[in-house]
C-alpha cells in the first residue's frame, strides 16, 4: 500500500494516496487509456492536468472533492507539486523489477512550468471557474 501523503487545502489537511484505482482513473482521463500515453502527457503537464491528478489522489486518500471545488480552493503550488511527486515516488519505491518511465511522472519542475505557462502565480493553484 502506498504511503499516505497530505496536502493543505483551504487550511485543512487532506490525505492523498496513489492506488491502482487512482492510476486507472488517471490513465483514462489523461492518457487516452494507456499508461505510456499518460506518461507522455505528464512530461509537460498543464494546470488542469495537475488538478485532475490532485482530485484523483484525494479520492484515493478517501476525500471527495469536485473538480470545481478544487479549482476554487486555496492550494500552495510548491506544496501541491511536492505532494504529487511524493505520492508517485512512494509507488516507485514499492515497485520491484520495474524500469523506465520515472521521468514522465509529475514533479515540482514540471508543475511549476505548467502553472507559469497557464498564467498562474507561483504560490497558488487558484483558477477561475
Amino acid at each position: 500500500m502506498s504511503p499516505l501523503i497530505t496536502l493543505m487545502i483551504d487550511g485543512k489537511t487532506m490525505p492523498l494516496r496513489l492506488t491502482l484505482g487512482v492510476l486507472a482513473s488517471l490513465e483514462e482521463r489523461l492518457g487516452g487509456g494507456t499508461l505510456s500515453a499518460m506518461q507522455d502527457r505528464l512530461k509537460d503537464p498543464s494546470v488542469n492536468d495537475l488538478l485532475l491528478i490532485l482530485q484523483a489522489l484525494l479520492e484515493g486518500g478517501g476525500a471527495t472533492m469536485t473538480l470545481a471545488a478544487l479549482k476554487a480552493s486555496d492550494i500552495d503550488l510548491a506544496e501541491a507539486a511536492g505532494a504529487i511527486a511524493k505520492t508517485f515516488a512512494g509507488m516507485q519505491s514499492e515497485s520491484v523489477g520495474t524500469s523506465g518511465g520515472d521521468e514522465a511522472l509529475p514533479g515540482k519542475q514540471n508543475a511549476s512550468r505548467a502553472l507559469q505557462a497557464d498564467g498562474g502565480t507561483p504560490s497558488s493553484l487558484r483558477s477561475g471557474g
